[in-house]
């Protein structure tokens, strides 16, 4: 084999542990992410939502969604979307209500209480991002080279499941 052969080979392999390495992390950040989520619900004396619920709850926002949506914008790692959207309907977080146009489609939007929590989760994530840039974690150029560089990454996978089909 020659020089530059092995040189590619090595390369390639490092690139591979890397991926891995950079996958392992997205993992270990999104399941660090509910933690943070949950004990900052522990903190404040919520209780009887998950991190999960409250992460839904905060990606709906102002906004009237279907489940559908929910699923293709959110991460809700390991979680069933609809079974969550009825606990917290239940709960009386959020209101839901068949779509006139597609009986079969359900949209829903936060109530009064939904936004309290939601608003919880959007001061902590306020609370994080000021932390990194004042502790010099991250500045903002860092942050949205993590972003493009996640999103070209999220581009490649789309397209391989495009493809297969």
């Amino acid at each position: 084999m020659s020089m530059e052969m092995q040189v590619s080979a090595h390369g390639a392999k490092g690139f591979m542990t890397s991926y891995l390495e950079a996958l392992a992390l997205v993992e270990r950040l999104h399941r660090l992410l509910l933690d943070v989520i949950k004990d900052e619900f522990e903190r404040v004396g919520v209780l009887e939502i998950n991190a999960v619920q409250a992460l839904l709850l905060f990606n709906i926002g102002d906004h009237e969604v279907t489940a559908g949506e929910l699923k293709s914008r959110g991460y809700y790692q390991g979680s069933n979307v609809s079974y969550n959207l009825k606990k917290l309907v239940e709960m009386g977080y959020m209101h839901h209500q068949r779509c006139e146009i597609d009986r079969r489609s359900v949209r829903v939007r936060l109530t009064p209480r939904g936004r309290e929590i939601r608003d919880i989760v959007s001061e902590l994530f306020a609370r994080h991002a000021g932390g990194l840039q004042s502790r010099g974690v991250l500045e903002l150029e860092g942050i949205e080279d993590i972003t493009t560089s996640l999103r070209r990454v999220e581009r490649y996978w789309t397209d391989q499941i495009r493809y297969i089909y």
